[in-house]
């Protein structure tokens, strides 16, 4: 069987937990890479690179590690297991030959592999199954555990191993490819041995089951099983190849990376069977004739180093000083963790750090020659949570702009937007745990202390009666003096309206000059109305007032039209508005129920819910809860679906708040 000989790129993506990262230690050190395997609890791996990813004993974002295995060279991308850095994910999975996602043998956290499988399947990026942790099986069977992955796949999955069990412990495994036996040896290859009796039917069942599944894709082989003649095992990994790389099917291996059991069978499956960079070029929509190119899929800051353009060459050869997009190649590296290794030329396949390519972005497809295809890259999620930051030290905003913009460079699925209505500054992202990071890195990076608080919520206020006022504003102090007097009349709107101004005035009562200065003062009262809050929904119409010949300016009309505004407003019967969000929540239809009282227990209205589109056994359920409610939302939603549910939402409308609730809101502002 044919192996490519360029530069392999494997993905390892898998829910939080999963044990990725130990796949990874496990992978470099069969191939020799390492000596010693690090733990991921005493934050000695290659993948703790960052001191986020060390101190929370988590992986915070794709780390790079390059190995050499029977002759081929392959750059593991070890991927966040959290879905707060999703985003990484996507992105290193857009340049990736081939994904393993690890997943632990449970069926209870069968579902959290969903979202990952998901994508996977969206955009044909080809893929196996590592059941990892297979010593830790008893009391979950292998078929219950294969049915649980099938529900969360759109791919049919193809069991390739089946576990020796001694005593409710799982000593070694059968291939059932080779059928052979193999026994575990902790550190050690797998030791060959005999097939135990009481598996043999079984076996021979697992073997035909994985043949049915691989003759749904081959007509020769379904008549071979038509006339119950068994393949060789050779014609049986063509096919497997063939269903692997053709996104067909999904292979599912079984082992433990703390043991280094099932990592060579591991190794050497995705050695023969995964396809080439060719299927990258496709996926990304690269054209021929193109000369070298190159995909961005990750961007680092790194102190004393600058930027640095982490990049996937999918075509032809790199060059220190060619040019791709215009611009110049200055610094090629080849990374393990955060350890760079400088390199002239990089070929198709590689993985490389390009240094100081201060225009390019994560997502560029960097082209020698020729236009960059029409770009397909995942784009961000919207935002889940947000906190309200400010700077520690005074005079560190400009700082922290500049610092943000970083990390938000880095990652962009981080955000940093300002409240006009709270005047707040807001950095939202996926989750709390996304923030925190992003502010760690803040001060690891940048030595800016960040402080952070429950964002604002957007209150708005108006009024339910018409009123009509006088204000005089009259001053005397030597000289001109100031005269404005103005008679408003203040009227409610229907909701969404917003504000309107008009005016009556006829001869002359109040001259043309000033109407635009007795508007003026009225909308600087509506940043704060009787109840704390900007006013909307609201007309107000001058219709008469008087002017003095030498006293009155602009100035003194201003003063007068806020005036009548803060005197008649308490007596318009003014009342507090809340933002009512649109919002649709996604999850397994099991926890749909749930996620009803959740929404009912957060003053929301359930609009109705139904099958999720493309999704198998998801629903999608509609409501509208108010913006107070959507803070921590995704938190207690997560909590409720073993971390997959999601939701989008976008403003719809502004809603009367009464009764207790408001009063708590009106206190809590004049508090502040």
């Amino acid at each position: 069987m044919t192996v490519s000989s360029e530069p392999r790129c494997v993905a390892l993506v898998g829910p939080y937990q999963s044990g990725k990262t130990s796949v990874a230690e496990a992978m470099l050190a069969t191939s020799g890479r390492i000596q010693r395997k690090g733990e991921v609890v005493s934050g000695n791996t290659v993948g703790d690179a960052s001191p986020e990813s060390r101190s929370r004993e988590m992986s915070t974002e794709v780390n790079l590690a390059n190995l050499e295995y029977l002759g081929d060279h392959w750059t593991i991308l070890d991927c966040p297991g959290s879905v707060e850095f999703q985003q990484d994910t996507r992105n290193a999975l857009m340049v990736a030959d081939v994904a393993i996602v690890v997943c632990e043998p449970s069926t209870d956290k069968a579902m959290m592999t969903a979202p990952i499988l998901k994508f996977l399947d969206d955009h044909e990026i080809p893929h196996c199954l590592f059941l990892n942790k297979i010593d830790h099986l008893a009391g979950t069977s292998v078929p219950q555990m294969m049915e649980s992955l099938q529900a969360a796949s759109d791919r049919p999955l193809m069991l390739r191993h089946i576990p020796i069990m001694e005593d409710e412990s799982v000593t070694g495994y059968v291939d059932l490819v080779s059928e052979r036996a193999y026994e575990y040896s902790a550190g050690n290859a797998s030791q060959l041995t005999k097939i135990p009796s009481d598996m043999a039917e079984g076996e021979a069942q697992a073997r035909q089951d994985m043949l049915e599944s691989l003759a749904d894709f081959d007509d020769g082989l379904l008549e071979q099983l038509l006339e119950d003649t068994v393949p060789p095992k050779e014609e049986i990994y063509g096919h497997l190849t063939a269903a692997l790389q053709a996104d067909n099917a999904v292979s599912v291996l079984i082992g433990s990376a703390l043991n280094d059991a099932g990592i060579r069978r591991l190794l050497k499956a995705i050695r023969h069977e995964t396809p080439d960079v060719e299927s990258v070029r496709t996926r990304l929509g690269l054209a021929h004739g193109t000369g070298t190119g190159a995909a961005v899929f990750k961007t680092l800051h790194i102190p004393h180093t600058g930027k640095l353009s982490i990049a996937r060459i999918i075509a032809g050869e790199m060059r220190d000083g060619m040019s791709l997009n215009g611009i110049r190649v200055s610094s090629i590296s080849r990374m393990n963790g955060y350890e760079l290794e400088k390199c002239a030329t990089a070929v198709s396949g590689d993985v490389v750090a390009l240094g100081r390519m201060e225009p390019v972005k994560t997502g560029d497809i960097l082209l020698e020659k020729g236009t960059p295809p029409e770009s397909n890259w995942p784009q961000p999620p919207q935002p889940l949570f947000s906190l309200a930051i400010q700077p520690e030290r005074r005079g560190d905003e400009a700082k922290m702009s500049g610092a943000i913009a970083k990390v938000t460079e880095e990652d962009p699925s981080i955000s940093l937007q300002h409240n006009q209505d709270t005047k707040e500054i807001l950095l939202s992202g996926q989750g709390e745990i996304h923030l925190q990071v992003a502010m760690s890195r803040l001060k690891s990076k940048y030595n800016l202390n960040i402080s952070s608080s429950r964002p604002s919520v957007s209150y708005k206020e108006s009024i339910k009666k018409p009123v009509s006022q006088h204000a005089r504003h009259k001053k005397q102090s030597g000289g001109h003096g100031q005269f404005g007097d103005v008679h408003i009349d203040i009227k409610p709107l229907p909701r969404g309206k917003g504000f309107e101004f008009n005016d009556v005035i006829v001869g002359g009562r109040v001259p043309r000059q000033y109407i635009p200065a007795v508007e003026a003062g009225v909308k600087d009262y509506l940043t704060a109305g009787p109840l704390g809050f900007p006013v909307v929904d609201l007309a107000v119409t001058l219709r008469d007032g008087k002017y003095h010949p030498v006293d009155s300016s602009e100035q003194a009309f201003k003063t007068a039209g806020w005036l009548a505004m803060r005197n008649g407003m308490p007596h318009a019967q003014p009342v507090l508005l809340e933002p009512i969000f649109d919002v649709l929540i996604s999850a397994p239809s099991q926890f749909t129920s749930n996620i009803q009282g959740l929404i009912s227990g957060r003053r929301g209205q359930i609009l109705g819910f139904d099958s999720k589109s493309g999704w198998d056994q998801w629903d999608e359920t509609a409501a509208k809860l108010p913006q107070a409610e959507l803070q921590d939302l995704i938190l207690e939603l997560r909590s409720l679906t073993q971390g997959v549910g999601t939701f989008t939402c976008h403003f719809d409308h502004l809603q009367e708040l009464t009764g207790k609730l408001a009063g708590q809101v009106i206190a809590d502002n004049k508090k502040d």
